[in-house]
């Protein structure tokens, strides 16, 4: 039964994650219509920036809960 919980428990995380991920994305499009309207135009090379650090992190949080799996895995087979 306790397989049951652990799963239910990363199932909700990753809930939790996505819908701070829409909400921080929604805040953002909010912010650079805001910055349009006014007049600010962020410049490409720091929208680039920005996409390509988001998207480090969440590579570095993917290889974090592979490696967990795996060892979830390796504790089964013992």
């Amino acid at each position: 039964m306790a397989s049951r919980s652990r799963t239910t428990f990363k199932k909700r995380q990753k809930e939790i994650a996505r819908m701070e991920k829409q909400r921080d994305k929604a805040a953002k499009r909010m912010q650079r219509k805001a910055d349009k309207l006014a007049g600010i135009v962020e410049s490409p090379d720091e929208e680039l920036a920005a996409d390509l650090e988001s998207l480090e992190s969440s590579e570095s949080a993917d290889v974090s809960e592979a490696s967990e799996s795996v060892n979830s895995a390796d504790s089964h087979t013992l």
